[in-house]
C-alpha cells in the first residue's frame, strides 16, 4: 500500500571520497554541533561571559556526550548487539546510527562540568546560554535518522507519510521481515516531527529567557521540560524494538521522570533569581597610571583613604578632601595629649582671676608666690617700668621669664643651702 503523495526516502546515506566515506548521519551531527556552539557563543557573550568559552567547553562536552549517547543506546537496546546471531562489535559502529539523547545529556553534562571547573565559571549559567543551541542540535541530528531510514513511526496513509524501503522496514528477532509491515510503504516521519518540535522549542526558550530572565539553570530546565513533552508523544508513535515497562516504552518513562525533575527544579530555583553568577568576565582595567588606587596596585588603603573611598559625597559641590580632613581631626581628638606638664598652664584657684597671657608662666623652683599674690621682684627691677606685653610671647622669652624669677628668689628669699638659715632679703615693694 502506497499513497499517491509521500515524502521519499534518500537512495543512499554514504558518499565516498576515495577511501574516505562521508556519512550523512555524521554530517548532521557535526552541523548540529556547529549551530549549538555558534548560538551558545552569542548568548554567552550577551550574558557578560568571555568569548570562546563555549568552544572550550564543547571540546570536553562533545566527546563525553557521544560516548554517553552510544552507551545509553547499547544498554537499552542490547538485544541488537548481544545474543545468538548478533555481533558485539556492531556496538562500536556509531556511524550506523544509535545515539540515546539521555546518555548524551548526562555524560555531556559531566564533560561540561569538568571544563567549567577548570575555567572557574558556573555550569548552570553556561547551561542556560547553551540550551537553545542544544535543542537545535538535537533537531538537526534527527535528519540523520532520515538518511538512515530508521526510527520512524506507525504506518501513515497521507501525503506527509515517509517512504521506507523494503530493506529498512521492521523485522522479526530472527532477521526476517515482519509480515505485519511487509506491504506498507509509508510511515510517520518522526524525525520530521522532532525536528519541528525542537525548532519551535528553541524559539520558546529564547523568548522565555528574555521575558522572565531565567537564570541559575532554569533556562536549561525549561528546555528539558519542553523537549520531554514532545518526545513523549513522538516516542509513543515509534514501532522500532524497545523495552516496555508497564505498557510504556522505556524512553517514555525516562521522559516522564526528566519532565517532573525539570519542573521541580524551575520551582525550586525561583528563589535564586537576581543573584550573581560566575561567568568568568574579566574585570575592567584602569585607563592609566593616574587612575590607579592602592587597592588596585595590590596595597592596602590607609584609614584616611578608606574613609574617602567608602564615605559617599553629600553633593556634587562638596570638596572631595573634606572626608579625609574630618577623619584626620577625629584621629587627632582620639590621640592622648603628649604635651609636657611644664608647658600646660595651671588652672587658677577658686576666687582667683585669670592671669594675663604673658604672666601665665610661673617660677619653677622656689620663686612661686602665695595664692592671690603677684610674683616678687628685686629692688633693682622695682623702679624699672614694666615691659609692654606682647601678643604672642616666644618660647625663648617664656623660658627666660621662668628662669629669672627663680634665680632672684634663690638669692633673696629662697633657702640658704650653706647654713640652713633663711636669707634676709630686702622688703618686697609693690610695683604698683
Amino acid at each position: 500500500m502506497q499513497p499517491v503523495a509521500f515524502i521519499p526516502s534518500p537512495s543512499q546515506g554514504v558518499w565516498h571520497l576515495g577511501p574516505v566515506p562521508l556519512r550523512a548521519y555524521a554530517l548532521m551531527i557535526i552541523l548540529g554541533i556547529i549551530v549549538a556552539v555558534w548560538l551558545g557563543e552569542r548568548r554567552w557573550a550577551a550574558r557578560g561571559g568571555t568569548p570562546g568559552t563555549i568552544i572550550d567547553v564543547a571540546v570536553w562536552a562533545v566527546p563525553f556526550g557521544l560516548v554517553g549517547g552510544r552507551l545509553y543506546h547499547v544498554v537499552t537496546d542490547y538485544q541488537r548487539y548481544f545474543g545468538e546471531g548478533r555481533d558485539p562489535v556492531d556496538a562500536l559502529k556509531i556511524w550506523e546510527g544509535g545515539l540515546g539523547i539521555w546518555g548524551a545529556v548526562l555524560l555531556g553534562g559531566v564533560g561540561a562540568m569538568i571544563a567549567c571547573r577548570r575555567r572557574g565559571i558556573s555550569v548552570a549559567a553556561l547551561g542556560d546560554a547553551a540550551a537553545p543551541g542544544i535543542v537545535l542540535a538535537q533537531g538537526i541530528g534527527r535528519w540523520g535518522n532520515y538518511w538512515n531510514q530508521e526510527l520512524y513511526g506507525r504506518p501513515l496513509d497521507t501525503f506527509w507519510g515517509l517512504e521506507i524501503d523494503q530493506a529498512h522496514r521492521p523485522r522479526l528477532s530472527d532477521g526476517s521481515p515482519d509480515p505485519q509491515y511487509a506491504d506498507i510503504a509509508t510511515y510517520h516521519p518522526t524525525f520530521l516531527y522532532e525536528f519541528l518540535w525542537c525548532v519551535v522549542l528553541a524559539g520558546v526558550v529564547i523568548w522565555a529567557d528574555r521575558r522572565w530572565k531565567l537564570t541559575h539553570g532554569r533556562t536549561f530546565a525549561l528546555y528539558l521540560a519542553g523537549y520531554t513533552l514532545g518526545r513523549f508523544w513522538i516516542e509513543w508513535l515509534r514501532i522500532d524494538d524497545a523495552h516496555h515497562v508497564l505498557g510504556l516504552r522505556l524512553n517514555n518513562w525516562t521522559s516522564l521522570v526528566v519532565f517532573l525533575g525539570a519542573v521541580a527544579y524551575i520551582y525550586w530555583a525561583r528563589t535564586k533569581a537576581g543573584r550573581p553568577e560566575a561567568v568568568g568576565a574579566a574585570p575592567a582595567e584602569p585607563e592609566g597610571p593616574a587612575s590607579e588606587t592602592p587597592a588596585a596596585a595590590g596595597q592596602e588603603p590607609t584609614e584616611e583613604e578608606s574613609v574617602t573611598l567608602t564615605k559617599p559625597a553629600e553633593s556634587a559641590d562638596d570638596d572631595p578632601k573634606e572626608p579625609a580632613a574630618e577623619a584626620t581631626a577625629e584621629e587627632k581628638a582620639e590621640e592622648p595629649d603628649e604635651k609636657p606638664a611644664d608647658e600646660e598652664p595651671e588652672k587658677p584657684a577658686a576666687g582667683e582671676k585669670p592671669t594675663e597671657p604673658e604672666e601665665s608662666e610661673e617660677p619653677a623652683d622656689g620663686g612661686e608666690s602665695a595664692a592671690g599674690e603677684e610674683p616678687a621682684e628685686s629692688a633693682e627691677s622695682a623702679d624699672e617700668p614694666a615691659a609692654e606685653p606682647t601678643a604672642e610671647p616666644s618660647v625663648e622669652s617664656a623660658a627666660e621669664s621662668t628662669v629669672e624669677p627663680a634665680d632672684e628668689a634663690a638669692g633673696d628669699g629662697g633657702d640658704n643651702e650653706d647654713d640652713g638659715e633663711p636669707a634676709k632679703g630686702e622688703p618686697v615693694k609693690d610695683p604698683k
